[in-house]
């Protein structure tokens, strides 16, 4: 109980300066929720509001909690009103800048992404016909919709240098409604 109640001040005390927010608040937040779980710290977050049905009452926890903008993105979810679709972030490496550039230019003229951002200076260390390799290589950031994910993938395979591409997609959860919005109408439909 006491480690409870500690957690919960210390995350009142982070969310009450607005200085410190930044720098204290996912240290604070991410200890707690790993060492109490978030139903301690957020009761009304506990598994039987959502078995209930009763999910609909977390709009004015989450505005209370995050903000406006994350009650509206789990209002829209609730209601059905939001006209998104289902997306996804990919990941794909290439070997240098000239080969990023192209291959991302070429999924948002296909309209396979709404935006590709090109992460310079990575160092790759992976296993290759059994040796260790290690290879300096972009890395390329692309949203997309995840019904393009296989039209995605053998776009990558036909305008890749590598035998074996680096194509790995994952889930966005949630976003900025407008966000996702222009994601959806920037790609195929």
């Amino acid at each position: 109980m006491a480690s409870t109640l500690s957690c919960r001040a210390k995350a009142i005390r982070a969310l009450s300066s607005p200085t410190t927010v930044r720098r204290r608040l996912p240290l604070v937040g991410a200890f707690c929720v790993l060492s109490l779980g978030i139903s301690n710290l957020f009761p009304a977050l506990s598994l039987s509001a959502f078995k209930t049905g009763s999910a609909q009452s977390l709009a004015p926890l989450l505005r209370s909690r995050f903000g406006s903008q994350a009650a509206a993105v789990h209002s829209a979810k609730m209601e059905g009103t939001s006209t998104t679709v289902p997306s996804i972030v990919v990941y794909v490496t290439v070997p240098n800048k000239e080969a990023g550039k192209k291959l991302a230019e070429s999924l948002v003229r296909e309209k396979l992404a709404a935006c590709v951002n090109r992460v310079p200076g990575i160092e790759s260390v992976y296993q290759w016909n059994g040796e260790v390799q290690t290879d300096s290589e972009e890395l390329l950031i692309i949203k997309t919709r995840q019904s393009l994910f296989e039209a995605l993938t053998e776009h990558v395979k036909a305008n890749h240098p590598y035998d074996v591409p680096e194509v790995i997609a994952l889930p966005i959860n949630a976003g900025s409604l407008q966000y996702l919005e222009w994601v959806k109408n920037s790609t195929r439909g």
